[in-house]
């Protein structure tokens, strides 16, 4: 309990308007089911609704009102409180005159509620009191909506979103083409701006975007987020207000806005309260008409290190976890960029995590620190790449080795001779399977032994949108569709696939989340002996599926089977076999 409401008990206490026992029962019926002290005694029938009004009054020196006596509110005025900002702080707009916004509240010392709305509306907030249970009774009869403070998400208790925003009240001149230092950084501290790019921020949070996208063009500018792996178009704002929005993310990502010539890379950290923090990796590169930003939305309260719920089918999570757990050698995983091969690592340093073990990764960019894992960040710029890193780990006495990607020849040797020397290496590639990650290190330069004697296994991966449990419904797919998917013959008859249904409340047009499908290839002797014989990539293929190894594509066919996703989902993000 706060200060505050302690000392409000004491005040009610004192003004002998409730017994030391009604305050007592109040303030263990707060802590079972939360809210304010003010609100469970009216409930509990201690004190009357008005009585509690007119008290707060006279103790704090601020006006009360019946809202019930109020004829109407201008939609105007509505418009400025987002219903759940009303229902979260419990408070009503009434009125507004020139700069100032009246408000009734069920508390006029919530300083925190005052500063918000303050922020979100750009106006003097003015408060008047008035009954909770008033208040959200009006909150029902203007917005049209019930209202319930405790059914709110955790991510209410941001600020109001995208939608809520009024582009109509940015007043800027036409945008020059050579701004100074002084004016970007004016005009990235107008007010609106800021309002505007944190409402961007916060909308992404509340919808689960991975990325925003911020992109100029000649004569638009536009704003896309990406939700379960696809881009979607949510504003485009006045291209006038091209240079100020990046200027402001620029300013909170700590780079220089002068700098508009060449790429930058930086990184916003927001705390979301209730201990929860969100980073944005933001990436500043400039293009024919302007500076393109791409923010990544990295939450590490819903980074995912269970391995088990990842989607490994179980033989090869079995596969997967006795390659790591060797003591020495190499796992590969492979796919392109945001298929989610970074989740996968540190779920597996995650499991080797141990108090026995010294484990280093080198990482371009660090995404989520994790406690016991000595984790280093790259800079080509002062010489700190993969190579160098990796050298430098060598004599730090390490037991397991992360390098982010293998990108060239001298960082696959040293990762190679790392594996050979009695370490565990986990790196990634960019390649579109498992069996041709093989070609691609031959491509490298390194020999065929090495790479059989240093690697463990390969696992390829991509991202699929997973139905939307409560809106799917049953497809009708004949059987030669099947067959054109890959469906094995075997499990044709009878076979039950679903389709996205058409959107929910809890989902994003019929998908929510996304799923991992896994190909995973040991790199038995057969195959060993395959590569020192000069096998093609389709010919490893083949072999490596004779071993028994499951490929994307019939991953994906075993999720749709599932009811877990769909099959132009699955045809969408994998390679026919």
């Amino acid at each position: 309990m706060s200060v505050k409401e302690q000392r409000l008990g004491e005040l009610l206490l004192r003004s002998q308007i409730v017994t030391g026992q009604q305050l007592e029962a109040a303030r263990n019926e707060q802590r079972k089911n939360g809210g304010r002290l003010s609100g469970q005694l009216t409930k509990l029938g201690y004190v009357r609704e008005q009585d509690m009004t007119n008290f707060l009054s006279r103790q704090f020196g601020v006006p009360s009102v019946r809202l019930d006596e109020i004829e109407s509110i201008s939609d105007d005025v509505l418009k400025l409180i987002p219903r759940d900002k009303a229902v979260k702080h419990v408070c009503l707009p009434i009125n507004r005159v020139g700069q100032t916004l009246v408000v009734a509240m069920g508390d006029p010392t919530d300083m925190f509620a005052i500063d918000d709305l303050k922020f979100m509306t750009g106006y003097n907030i003015d408060v008047v009191v008035a009954g909770e249970q008033a208040i959200l009774d009006a909150i029902d009869k203007y917005y049209g909506q019930k209202s319930s403070a405790a059914a709110q998400p955790i991510d209410d208790e941001l600020p109001g979103g995208i939608e809520e925003f009024n582009l109509d009240e940015i007043e800027f001149g036409e945008e020059e083409e050579s701004v100074n230092t002084v004016d970007l950084q004016n005009m990235a501290e107008e007010a609106p701006v800021v309002r505007l790019v944190n409402a961007i921020l916060v909308d992404a949070i509340k919808n689960n975007v991975s990325d925003i996208h911020i992109e100029p063009y000649e004569k638009v500018m536009r704003i896309r987020f990406r939700i379960d792996g696809v881009l979607k178009e949510v504003m485009r704002p006045p291209l006038k207000l091209r240079n100020a929005i990046v200027s402001r993310i620029k300013i909170m990502s700590s780079l220089d806005i002068a700098e508009r010539r060449l790429p930058q890379d930086g990184r916003i950290k927001l705390k979301l309260g209730g201990g929860r923090e969100m980073d944005f990796r933001v990436s500043v590169l400039p293009t024919l008409f302007g500076e393109k930003v791409v923010m990544r939305l990295l939450d590490k309260s819903n980074l995912q290190l269970d391995m088990t719920k990842l989607g490994f089918e179980p033989a090869a999570l079995k596969n997967f976890k006795d390659a790591i757990h060797r003591p020495y050698g190499m796992v590969l995983v492979t796919g392109p960029t945001g298929s989610g091969k970074t989740t996968t690592l540190y779920s597996a340093l995650s499991e080797l995590n141990q108090i026995t073990e010294n484990i280093s990764t080198a990482e371009d960019p660090v995404e989520f620190n994790l406690m016991g894992i000595n984790q280093v960040q790259m800079h080509d710029a002062i010489g700190l790449n993969f190579a160098a890193a990796l050298r430098s780990f060598l004599r730090q006495d390490p037991d397991i080795i992360m390098v982010g990607e293998i990108r060239d020849f001298e960082t696959a040797e040293i990762a190679v001779k790392s594996a050979l020397t009695g370490h565990m290496v986990l790196s990634t590639l960019h390649t579109n399977d498992a069996p041709s990650t093989i070609s691609r290190l031959l491509n490298m330069g390194i020999e065929p032994f090495l790479v059989t004697s240093s690697v463990n296994l390969i696992l390829a991966q991509r991202l699929a949108r997973k139905l939307c449990p409560y809106c799917k419904r049953e497809a009708h797919v004949d059987e030669e569709a099947l067959r054109n998917a890959q469906v094995p013959e075997d499990r044709i008859p009878g076979a039950k696939v679903f389709e996205p249904g058409p959107g929910c409340e809890k989902c994003n047009n019929g998908f929510k989340g996304r799923i991992a499908l896994y190909e995973v290839m040991v790199f038995g002797e057969e195959l060993k002996s395959a590569v020192l014989q000069g096998y093609s990539t389709a010919e490893l293929k083949a072999e490596a599926i004779r071993m028994g190894m499951q490929t994307l594509r019939q991953a994906g066919i075993n999720k749709v089977l599932e009811g877990t996703t769909s099959i132009p989902e699955v045809l969408r993000v994998t390679a026919p076999d």
